[in-house]
């Protein structure tokens, strides 16, 4: 009997500390910081940004608010594929994109989440596009 008190109590630890990194988030802004230079886009005005992660994958969607009739403004961006969650350690292996030189790409991030707040931070890099920049995305928890 001790023994399997015992692991039902490990079994329940351990779901207790997983990150809730599944469901549906919206990103609030991103800071990309790249040779020096920092850029800050705030996802509230003018754009659209979700990420949606399930058990096994991930999918991201960003599009103008304005529907492409800004030539200035117009932007539409999508990804998906696999991840892997270690702690607090969030991986992402970019299957599909429409920028295609990203595709088969893994995205290593340290994330944090407080409350309904997720928040990503980590290298991307794409040798071929010639990208290495460190990426902070804040997102809120769609309800």
């Amino acid at each position: 009997m001790t023994i399997v008190f015992s692991c039902a109590k490990e079994t329940k630890t351990s779901v207790d500390t997983k990150l809730p990194i599944v469901g549906t988030w919206k990103l609030q802004t991103g800071t990309l910081i790249e040779k020096g230079d920092t850029t800050v886009t705030d996802y509230t005005k003018n754009l659209s940004f979700i990420k949606i992660i399930n058990d096994t994958h991930f999918s991201f969607t960003n599009h103008d608010l304005n529907h492409g009739k800004d030539s200035t403004t117009a932007a539409f961006s999508a990804g998906a594929g696999t991840y892997t969650l270690k702690d607090n350690n969030y991986t992402e292996h970019l299957e599909y994109c429409n920028a295609r030189e990203w595709e088969g790409h893994d995205f290593t991030f340290t994330i944090e989440i407080k409350n309904d707040t997720l928040i990503q931070k980590g290298i991307e890099k794409v040798e071929s596009a010639g990208i290495e920049r460190l990426n902070i995305e804040k997102y809120v928890r769609v309800k």
